[in-house]
Parts: structure tokens; sequence; C-alpha cells
């Protein structure tokens, strides 16, 4: 069975973040996600999801091709998270291309096409507008 395995923060969920999911899912047998908590967030982009951890975790954990689902609670624990995971593929959008190489020695990594034109960060500037 290949495991893959995937990390996110999965606000505002949109079709992108379905897309690349599904994609994914299809690289193996058995999609792993890791849903960034609430406090990565803040550390790493400044502020916090829309949606909690929980009901990100619950909103992923509904998607078909999802099989298991996580909380990411650090970067620096990757590697831990991937080996726990025993994932054979790690995938990642490709607007993170190179980002995750080091991750070679204990996986294959994988960059997917993001879906053209669909971005959480433009949605929430949007909505923010509004």
């Amino acid at each position: 069975m290949k495991r893959i395995i995937t990390f996110g923060t999965y606000d505002l969920l949109h079709v992108g973040h379905i897309r690349i999911l599904e994609r994914a899912a299809k690289l193996g047998d058995y999609l792993i996600v890791g849903v960034s908590s609430d406090e990565l967030n803040i550390s790493k982009k400044g502020r916090a999801p829309v949606y909690s951890t929980a009901d990100r975790v619950e909103i992923i954990e509904s998607i078909r091709c999802v099989d298991e689902v996580f909380v990411e609670h650090s970067l620096e624990e990757k590697g831990q998270y991937i080996k726990d995971a025993k994932a054979d593929i790690l995938v990642m959008g490709d607007d993170w291309a190179g980002k995750f190489d080091e991750f070679n020695d204990i996986c294959e990594v994988v960059y997917l096409p993001r879906t053209e034109g669909i971005s959480t960060t433009h949605y929430i500037a949007e909505i923010s507008e509004r």
C-alpha cells in the first residue's frame, strides 16, 4: 500500500484544495493530511485562520479522498510527521517547489500544480475589501 502525506492550512476551503487533494490521493492508496494548527498559522502567516483547527480538521475529514487527518503543530517536525505516517510520498503545491526536497531521503517528494487563479489569500483579501 502506497501512503501519501500532504500538509496545509485549508482555511476557507475551495475547489483548489479539493483538486490538489484528489490528485494527491491518486498517487497512492491512502491519503494522510496534516492540518496546520491555529498557533502554527499565526506564527507563519501572522494571522489566525478564519476557521478553528477543530473545524478545519472536521472539514478535511469529510472529503471522500482523505483517509486520515492529524494536526500539524510545528514546521520543524515535518520530517517526523512523515516518518510517523510511514509515508511513501510527500505531496505539496508547486508554489513550494524545492522547499521540501530535504525529505527526499525519507520519501519521494512531489510538487503538484495548483489550480490556476485560485488562492485563499486572494479570497480573504477580496472578502475583507467588501
